[in-house]
């Protein structure tokens, strides 16, 4: 099984290269970081596509003030966080975000 995450950026229709992005599960009732990246030219982070997850209850956190400061503006929701339950380890998932300074949008999907 593997997590393939995709950053968009809602306001220019482009990838969000540069974005920070925390990866963590539910381990003991507690988050734990699992692994931490920032996205690439397509904004994409690869580094945890090679990981591999067990079931459970997993979130993705966006430091999208980061992001948007880079271009100068200002964002309303500092981190974006997308909370997410791998039901299957035999598969894997891609989880997609848009960002945009006061709105987000986001896309989970498996591909068996």
């Amino acid at each position: 099984m593997s997590i393939t995450v995709q950053a968009l950026d809602g306001v220019y229709g482009r990838s969000a290269a540069g974005v920070r992005a925390r990866l963590e599960q539910v381990v003991d009732d507690v988050w734990a970081a699992v692994a931490g990246a920032e996205t690439d030219s397509r904004g994409c982070v690869d580094d945890w596509s090679g990981m591999d997850f067990e079931r459970g209850l997993f979130r993705i956190v966006f430091d999208s003030d980061h992001y948007f400061a880079g271009l100068g503006l200002s964002a309303v929701y500092p981190e974006i966080t997308v909370m997410f339950r791998i039901p299957d380890a035999a598969h894997s998932y891609r989880i997609q975000v848009t960002l945009a300074p006061s709105a987000y949008s986001t896309y989970f999907g498996s591909c068996a």
